[in-house]
């Protein structure tokens, strides 16, 4: 009898339904399997357009019989990773939404069945979280978690941004805590000083609506 080996996604299980941005969509290969390189545009209830890089092997999109243009409207099941790169000297950890599946089309999705942004994250505090009041009284705090994969030894560092209770529940966890996130992913734009010049960036983050702690490593205790 032959063995197949079923992945177990449920560390990180992500949703996206967008149409593909307009920013050139590229092509590269990488240990002899085709992927494309392209930027997602989901759209928020408010209107907001978070631009989501995604990365998608070549023979998903050819098994659907897609062509990739802009415009295209998509709806993705996969999982956000990372990866760090060098960049004179420094390392830099690039965030992204890795396609495992393509579902029906934004048209053919009800709406009790498909939600344009949604991911569930399961991982370790791998940083001690970053607490912060706004000048308008709101909580927040900025977290890096740790997922594990479940196809190979590596990990992906994804930040997550926490509201709220929530946000005062998590400022004073551990490092190593397990946790348990739901949310979704955004994009937001910000301003970084390079030299004389003034770099418009864009950074990638998880906003969490939901959080579990776990007590032991296998069971999940408190709800925040």
């Amino acid at each position: 009898m032959e063995n197949t080996t079923v992945l177990d996604l449920t560390n990180n299980k992500a949703q996206l339904i967008g149409s593909v941005g307009e920013e050139e969509i590229k092509i590269f290969e990488n240990n002899g399997e085709n992927f494309y390189d392209f930027i997602l545009d989901v759209p928020r209830l408010s209107g907001v357009i978070d631009k989501i890089p995604v990365t998608m092997p070549k023979n998903l999109a050819d098994s659907k019989s897609l062509t990739l243009k802009q415009g295209l409207k998509l709806a993705l099941s996969g999982e956000f990773r990372s990866r760090n790169i060098q960049d004179s000297g420094k390392s830099h950890l690039i965030l992204f939404f890795f396609a495992r599946e393509i579902l029906q089309q934004e048209n053919e999705c009800q709406s009790n069945e498909c939600q344009s942004n949604t991911i569930s994250l399961t991982g370790f505090l791998c940083k001690s979280p970053v607490y912060r009041d706004t000048p308008f009284g709101r909580q927040i705090c900025d977290i890096l978690l740790a997922v594990n994969r479940a196809h190979n030894k590596k990990s992906d560092y994804i930040p997550c941004i926490i509201w709220g209770r929530n946000a005062v529940f998590v400022k004073s966890l551990p490092v190593g805590t397990k946790l348990n996130l739901s949310g979704r992913i955004q994009s937001r734009n910000y301003n970084k000083q390079e030299g004389d010049k003034v770099v418009q960036k864009t950074a990638y983050e998880i906003s969490v609506n939901n959080l579990k702690v776990f007590s032991s490593p296998d069971e999940l205790s408190e709800e925040a």
